[in-house]
């Protein structure tokens, strides 16, 4: 099914929201783009991003926090989305616990402006980021959506089960069909700098040594950009119906979205160096406050749904990254 009404991507200058976008606008969509281009990172990088959005002509950018009421009411008001992809948000595990306030004012804040915009604009599916932070430190694995989890290590965890908290409650009171999106370590080109793989590309090439945390010993689900869009493009217009989720009849379901193979962190350095073709200085340091030691996606409620299998492996998607990383920074 395609809409001929406009798909809202909040962040869309970020990440993730950036591929959405230039996927959807390939295929023929009209993509509302809303973002605050803050400087959590280098501002530089979104707007090489949105400078490729720009090309299409059927991308609208506005600018703008989701903070601000009024600017998500507008946004709403004249823009009419049907469908709302909501990927805005403070990302981050380490910077919660040097910037707490930012977490809450655009996670939850920022959150509750679009469900409340949602609410009164008769929006047919709200899809929005979580992540696979929520799980905390289980040492079940792999994780399930039904697992427990009520013991996040870092605010912002605790600010992404808020959302699934949230997007629950307006779908039980209000019937808006909502989706989350667990995300397992999202990476890829045009990627986030302050991300392990990015800024470990950024430390060889000037030649500084990289924190190796807990000694080596994690292991993280990651997941190549192109996989996670392509999922997303599946649930598009395939809104949750009542009952979805076992023991609720709201309108609401969460997915995980991961690769579904942890990697040894010092096997993912390993990986990098040959795709970059530099070796790394290593600095082994304990573990980081807020972080946990292993996560791993279990994938198969998405299989079920969508038929979604991911596809790039982590030697491809690493090789794929360094080649754009070595071309966009000359290097």
């Amino acid at each position: 099914m395609k809409s001929t009404s406009s798909i809202l991507v909040t962040g869309a200058a970020g990440f993730i929201g950036f591929h959405l976008s230039k996927l959807l606008l390939e295929e023929g969509f009209s993509v509302v783009g809303f973002d605050s281009i803050n400087s959590y990172y280098d501002v530089n990088l979104k707007h090489s991003r949105l400078e490729i959005l720009n090309k299409y002509d059927n991308f609208t950018f506005i600018k703008g926090d989701l903070a601000d009421e009024c600017a998500v009411n507008s946004l709403f008001e004249n823009h009419k989305p049907q469908v709302v992809v909501n990927l805005a948000a403070q990302a981050g595990v380490r910077y919660s616990i040097e910037n707490p306030r930012a977490y809450m004012s655009s996670n939850i804040v920022g959150f509750l402006n679009i469900l409340e915009a949602c609410r009164h604009n008769s929006v047919e599916h709200l899809l929005y980021a979580s992540s696979s932070s929520v799980y905390g430190n289980r040492k079940e694995v792999p994780f399930a959506v039904g697992d427990d989890v009520n013991t996040p290590v870092s605010l912002y965890a605790a600010t992404k089960m808020s959302n699934e908290l949230m997007a629950h409650t307006y779908s039980h009171l209000y019937g808006i069909p909502s989706t989350g999106l667990r995300f397992f370590t999202v990476y890829g080109t045009y990627g986030r700098p302050d991300m392990a793989y990015f800024s470990f590309a950024d430390k060889i090439f000037k030649g500084e040594p990289i924190k190796v945390f807990n000694n080596g010993d994690l292991y993280r689900d990651f997941t190549y950009v192109d996989d996670i869009v392509s999922a997303i493009r599946k649930m598009l217009y395939c809104p949750p119906k009542s009952g979805a989720t076992a023991g609720t009849e709201a309108k609401y379901k969460v997915y995980n979205i991961g690769g579904g193979q942890p990697e040894n962190l010092m096997n993912f350095i390993e990986t990098l160096e040959n795709a970059l073709g530099k070796k790394a200085v290593k600095e082994f340091v304990p573990m980081q406050a807020g972080d946990v030691y292993k996560t791993f996606a279990d994938t198969k409620d998405l299989e079920n749904d969508f038929g979604f299998v991911p596809k790039v492996r982590i030697n491809e998607g690493l090789q794929i990254f360094a080649d754009w990383y070595k071309g966009y920074y000359n290097v």
